[in-house]
């Protein structure tokens, strides 16, 4: 006589949540759609039993299993077998029937928090009360943990919420009956998230380049393509090389040169995008080079054309203004045997070292240089960028190995944001003479004293740059 019977469902698209339920619930149904079974079959000679009513699906000692076959018309054959859960080790149970690690002496398994949102204070009650249903009625009866993480991982946050804190199934069914009846318990927590806030536009500096950026955005996007080319038209009377080809062929990002230009064309591009899709900045900001983008941004995201409706003329006065100052920063005339010999005025002595420490530690430490080196920036609470000559950077970069802090020296050939650009300040001025302020229609966060820009006279003139 045959033990075990395998006891056929119906096709594989239901059969697979099928089986999970019938282990689930100990109950295998009926075989569906067959009246009467195929008499090609021999049934009482094998092992297989059509069930024609639904049957407790017992376990004699050992785990359910079930198997779903997959036979592809182009011949591929799959068979997954599906194993039910072992019983977890008696020794891990709680008071309260719950499984899991033991927590604190006294407090099996610790304080657990169950979260709750809806869209509404009522329909925050309403699921309350249904997950207190839940676990009351559940069999088998659920652990805390369970509905724990499942509350935490698998429900969409709301902006109604509400909390729920026990060491047991019942605490937390108390807590929750109290907060289905509109009260806030002992052990609960309620409220609303508030305003979501509104978006910032954040311009990196130097850094932010890779190889290939911007090349799909130029195919696909005709918004990002237009800005990309008003910005190369902007930067071509001051450059031996054309934006476009930059970005689709890579070449030159190398170049402080080139790749400045090309990161302020990019970000002023990407911008317009976003608002193109209706994401109107309540801030902009830059950091490093990254504040020439946003300058422009702070108003009518550096059209030549009309401005976007409800915002004023840029602050740089338009993308030409701000192609000008890059222009007059990275190459200064337009003439390639100045530019060359204003570069080489700078390039190879200095560079830069990033230090993951806070900025009064560097600073502190880098005393013992007597001026050789300075702060260039503060990128976070553990991270501080200088400035320098090369030979006292290359000694600060020894020192700190020595003290078991992380420093790296930043891929470039001259010391930015340093007494090293004093060299250049006279020639910078002159041809930034005429560059004036004009207001825009966003506010705009000055990198270089951390507060909102009051845009007058002075505010972001030939000067500030």
């Amino acid at each position: 006589e045959v033990e075990h019977r395998a006891h056929p469902g119906r096709r594989r698209r239901r059969r697979r949540h099928q089986d999970v339920m019938a282990m689930r619930h100990g109950v295998m149904p009926r075989t569906l759609h067959v009246d009467t079974p195929s008499t090609h079959v021999d049934w009482d000679a094998g092992a297989v039993e059509l069930l024609t009513a639904p049957r407790a699906w017992e376990r004699p000692g050992r785990l359910r299993r079930a198997g779903v076959s997959a036979f592809g018309m182009s011949g591929t054959n799959v068979h997954a077998v599906i194993e039910e859960a072992p019983e977890p080790d008696p020794s891990e149970k709680t008071a309260d029937g719950a499984t899991g690690p033991a927590g604190p002496a006294g407090r099996p398994n610790g304080p657990l928090p169950w979260l709750l949102s809806a869209r509404t204070e009522a329909a925050l009650a309403d699921q309350a009360g249904r997950l207190l249903r839940h676990v009351r009625t559940a069999r088998p009866v659920p652990s805390p943990e369970d509905i724990g993480l499942s509350l935490l991982r698998t429900r969409t946050a709301f902006d109604h919420r509400a909390v729920v804190v026990g060491d047991d199934v019942t605490s937390l069914a108390d807590r929750l009956l109290a907060l289905a009846e509109g009260d806030l318990p002992a052990g609960a927590a309620r409220g609303a998230v508030g305003d979501h806030g509104k978006p910032v536009f954040v311009f990196p500096g130097q850094g932010a380049q890779w190889a290939g950026m911007a090349v799909e955005l130029l195919d696909s996007s005709p918004v990002f393509a237009a800005r990309m080319a008003e910005c190369a038209a902007a930067l071509a009377p001051q450059t031996d090389w054309s934006l476009l080809d930059v970005v689709r062929s890579g070449e030159g990002l190398e170049r402080v040169d080139v790749v400045q230009p090309v990161l302020w064309a990019v970000m002023v591009s990407l911008a317009e995008l976003w608002r193109s899709y209706g994401v109107q900045p309540a801030a902009v900001i830059g950091h490093s080079q990254g504040e020439i983008a946003p300058a422009p941004g702070g108003g009518d995201s550096c059209s030549l054309g009309e401005p976007p409706q409800g915002l004023g003329p840029s602050h740089f006065g338009g993308i030409n203004r701000a192609g000008r100052v890059f222009a007059a920063w990275v190459f200064f005339f337009p003439n390639v045997a100045l530019r060359s010999r204003a570069i080489t005025a700078l390039a190879g002595l200095g560079g830069m070292v990033s230090i993951a420490q806070p900025a009064a530690w560097v600073r502190d430490t880098i005393t013992a240089w007597d001026g050789r080196i300075s702060v260039a920036a503060v990128n976070g609470p553990s991270s501080t960028v200088v400035s320098g000559d090369v030979d006292a950077l290359d000694e600060l970069i020894a020192a700190c190995e020595s003290a078991g802090v992380r420093a790296r020296k930043v891929d470039v050939d001259y010391a930015s944001h340093s007494a090293h650009v004093e060299a250049i300040r006279e020639e910078l001025a002159g041809l930034l003479t005429g560059i004036t302020p004009q207001r825009g229609g966003t506010p705009l966060y000055s990198s270089l004293t951390g507060r909102l820009l009051d845009i007058d006279e002075t505010a972001m003139d030939g000067a500030y740059w």
